[in-house]
Formats: C-alpha cells, structure tokens, sequence
C-alpha cells in the first residue's frame, strides 16, 4: 500500500495544500478519524484530514491526508482552500482558531463542527451563503446525529433574505440592506414581497407564509400598506417614484430575459454587447436578469457573441434552420432565408426558447447586429 506524504506543520510556514474536492473534513481523535472517514465515503468530494499517528495504512490509496503537529497551523489555509469545513473538533478551539482568517460572509467558508461522539453537528459559520446549514444538515444524516442550526430564519421557518431565490440563480442588489431587511423579517415587522417576474415556488416549508409577509404584483400596490421592509423581484428598471420601496428594501433580479441575436460574421464582441445594453435600456430592463441568448447554429462558434455570453456567464442556445422555420413569426425576410436557409433568426430563437408568442421586442437591427426580446413567463 502507498503511504502518503505527512503534511509537516511548522511555525511561520504555511502547508502546501492540493485540494481535490470542495470539502475538508479535519479530526484530530480518534473517534474523529473514525467519522471523518465515513464522511470522506458518504458525501462527494471531501478531502480528510487527520494526524499521522491515527494512520491506518491505507491512506495512500483513498487519498486521505496526514499531518504531524498543531492543527492551528493547518486550518488557515484549508479555510482559503475548500468552499467548506467539518471539524471534528471542540466549539470553542475551532472559535479560536478561525478568528484571526476570518473575512465576510459573502467569501468565508462553511463551517460545521461535530461533536466527538457524534451527537450534534452545529452550523458555525456561513450557515446561509456559504451553505453551512445545508452541509449540517448533511453531515448529521450521514452521521447519525442532531443538526444544529440557530439562523433566526430557519428557526423560525421564515424566508431567508439572504437566500431568497438563490436556487433559481437570482441575484439581489443592495447588499448592505440585507441585514436590515432580515431583522425586519425575523422580528414579524410588516414585510412585502413584490413579485412581478421569476418563479413562483420559493416558499419551501409545507405550512403557510408567516403572517407579517404579503405578497403583491405592483410595486404601487405595496407601498399603499407602506411597509417596514420589502423583497423586490423584477426584470425592470425601477421608476423614481417606485425606488421609495427600497429605503428598506432588497431587489432581486430573477433570470427571465432572454435574448435572440443575429449579426454579421466577425462583428466585435463590443458592439455585440453595446447593442444588448442599449436594446435593453430602452425597455427599462436589468441585464442582470438575462438568462439566456439564442441564435442560429451556423453562429455557434462566432467569437463575438462567445465572448460576450462567457463574459455574463448566460446560457447559449442555438437552433437549425429548420427549427427556426417551424415558428410563425411577424417578420420574415427572404434575404435571411437566402443566406441563412431560416425566415428569421432573432424572433423565432426567443419564441423557441420562452414558449410564448409576443415578445418585449419582435425584432431592431442595429449596424452590423439584429436583436429581439423575449421573457420566460412562470405561473
């Protein structure tokens, strides 16, 4: 059997750390290794790690790390390494240890600590954005033991501001309302949720909205009950008399848009994407809600278009010509058809895509780029 290399831990000298999952469960007992090893099985890439005198001898070949000295001198760079840390190590030395490596809770870490016999699994740090109450949750159904998670949110089963459509990659703006929005929340204060695009599913727990949560479709309508906090979800640009709802409140863009483009070969990915924010300004929407862009397969590899979806990491959908034709559309062009073999491009790639017939924008063509507009629409 192949023996691992033994991570040597000295003052001053930082380990060199070759991560090869996401996770690092660290023990520093026996019965630690015990259950760091089962979680090292049970839930995909996690890393373990565990002082060398508790070496089995088969470490090298299931890739388990050993280390010889203070784990105080290992946490800080695992904490810089993983996307999440279960310590098999008491509450109070894992306090200790991390509280000089701590940043914001927008890049640290999960962190989860289990107990050493096994009986808790606690939630210690990151528990919403870094995922430490889910990967708790996790940990504790593998080990047997009881989650422990105090975020007033899921203690309370309210929404978490912080996570709020989060699993259908919307992104909110205003972060530094965060904070006061969910203590609106927590508190019972009157809050309004305004929905006016996005999915509809976002409440999880199999019991009704708490009672201080309304929902409404209008910013207008919300502000009549001149709430003390409010969620925004929308696609548009807010109007000046309609941004008094975020004195406290946070906007959340959901991905809705979606984009048909069409352009000549070679164009530059700048007027691509200077097209794009234009066209987009004009309907007063947000590209942070742009979810996809849609196109015809003989420009799946054009490197304008390319390098503009990588740059705002959306989707990129390309379809046949015969696709293409198979959509009624206002606007066919026997040029396009000419060169292309497809009626339109633009219009039928949004229709194809959203399902639906009218679009935001059927069609402009802007120097060397033609562009349509589209929206998914959830019931």
């Amino acid at each position: 059997m192949s023996r691992p290399a033994v991570i040597r831990l000295e003052e001053g000298r930082e380990p060199k750390i070759m991560a090869q999952g996401v996770f690092a469960a660290v023990a520093i007992t026996k019965h630690g290794v015990s259950m760091a090893r089962e979680l090292g099985k049970l839930i995909p890439q996690t890393d373990v790690y565990y002082m060398s005198k508790f070496a089995q001898g088969d470490e090298g070949e299931k890739g388990i790390r050993l280390f010889d000295g203070s784990v105080r001198l290992l946490l800080p760079a695992l904490f810089q390494t993983y996307r999440g840390l279960v310590l098999f190590i008491s509450l109070g030395a894992v306090v200790r240890m991390i509280a000089p490596v701590l940043q914001d809770k927008k890049s640290d870490p999960a962190v989860v600590v289990v107990d050493d016999k096994g009986q808790f699994a606690i939630s210690v740090l990151s528990g919403h954005l870094g995922g430490a109450n889910a990967l708790t949750r996790e940990v504790a159904a593998c080990l047997g033991a009881t989650p422990v998670v105090t975020t007033a949110s899921d203690v309370q089963q309210t929404i978490a501001v912080d996570l709020f459509g989060r699993q259908f990659g919307w992104e909110w703006e205003s972060p530094e309302k965060l904070t006061p929005v969910s203590a609106s929340v927590v508190n019972e204060e009157q809050v309004a949720v305004v929905q006016e695009s996005g999915e509809r599913n976002w409440w999880t727990y199999d019991r009704p909205l708490p009672p201080n949560i309304h929902v409404f479709d209008s910013i207008r309508e919300a502000l009549r009950m001149n709430p003390q906090a409010a969620l925004v979800v929308t696609h548009r640009l807010l109007s000046p008399d309609e941004e008094a709802i975020l004195a406290n409140g946070v906007l959340y863009r959901p991905k809705v848009i979606v984009l048909g483009v069409g352009c000549n070969r070679g164009t530059s990915a700048e007027e691509i994407e200077s097209v794009i924010q234009e066209t987009l300004a004009e309907l007063k929407f947000s590209i942070k809600s742009v979810k996809a862009l849609c196109t015809i397969d003989l420009k799946r590899d054009e490197p304008g278009l390319l390098t503009v979806v990588k740059k705002y990491g959306w989707e990129v959908v390309t379809y046949s010509p015969e696709q293409l034709n198979s959509v009624p559309i206002e606007q066919p062009s026997e040029a396009v058809y000419k060169y292309t073999g497809a009626y339109g491009v633009c219009e039928p790639a949004v229709k194809l895509y959203t399902g639906v017939h009218r679009l935001d924008l059927v069609k402009k063509k802007s120097g060397n780029v033609t562009i349509a507009v589209g929206r998914l629409r959830h019931s």
